[in-house]
C-alpha cells in the first residue's frame, strides 16, 4: 500500500536555529553547532510557520513513513544537543584485576584481566572524558552529539569484551551505567 501524502512536525526551540538547505541540516543552538546530511532521503522540508518544520514525503511505503519518523528524530536529537548536551556514565567492574585508566581526549585501559598490553580507544571529535571525582570506578563521557557520543562509549565496551573465557565468571567491564543530559530540566 502507498501512502499518498505523509508528513511529521517538529517544533523548534527558542534559542535554536535550523538552516536546511539541499537536505543538509544544522542546528545552532547556545551550546554549539551540528549538522547532518540527510541527502540519501527522499524527504522534503519546508517552513510553515516560523519556528516549525514540515518534514514531508510523497506517494511513500511503510519504509519510506518509518524513515520520515526517523528523520524527525533525528533532528529532535541534534536540537537537544545544542541545549541540553548529552552525557554517558560509565562503571568499571572487575573480580580479578583492577582497571587503571588515563583520561582526555583517548581512553587508555590498563591491566584488564591482568593483561600487560595497554588498550587504547580514541574519542570521536567533541566528545570529552574525564573520570568521576564524587564516585569510585566511574568514567563520564560528555559531547553535544548523540552518535558521537554514544559510539564512543560502544567503542571502549567493545574493546573491553572478555574473549576465550568464560563470560559468567569473568564479568570484567566498562559499561553504560547511566544515559541523560549535561543540563538537567529544572
Amino acid at each position: 500500500m502507498k501512502y499518498i501524502h505523509s508528513e511529521e512536525l517538529l517544533d523548534i526551540p527558542e534559542g535554536v536555529k535550523v538552516a536546511i538547505k539541499t537536505r543538509n541540516v544544522v542546528v545552532e543552538g547556545p551550546r554549539g553547532k551540528l549538522s547532518k546530511s540527510l541527502g540519501h532521503l527522499a524527504v522534503s522540508f519546508t517552513h510553515p510557520k516560523k519556528n516549525v518544520i514540515k518534514i514531508e514525503l510523497h506517494h511513500g511505503s511503510r519504509k519510506s513513513v518509518a524513515t520520515l519518523r526517523t528523520v524527525r528524530t533525528l533532528i529532535n536529537n541534534l536540537i537537544i544537543g545544542v541545549t541540553k548536551g548529552f552525557k554517558y556514565k560509565m562503571r568499571y567492574v572487575y573480580a580479578h584485576f583492577p582497571i587503571n585508566e588515563t583520561d582526555c581526549f583517548e581512553v587508555e585501559i590498563r591491566n584488564f584481566i591482568g593483561e600487560k598490553i595497554v588498550r587504547r580507544v580514541n574519542m570521536r571529535p567533541g566528545v570529552h572524558v574525564e573520570a568521576s571525582k564524587n564516585v569510585k570506578d566511574e568514567l563520564q563521557l560528555s559531547g553535544n552529539s548523540l552518535e558521537d557520543v554514544s559510539q564512543s562509549a560502544a567503542d571502549i565496551q567493545q574493546i573491553c569484551r572478555v574473549r576465550n573465557k568464560d563470560i559468567r565468571k569473568f564479568l570484567d567491564g566498562l559499561y553504560v551505567s547511566e544515559r541523560g543530559n549535561i543540563v538537567e530540566d529544572a
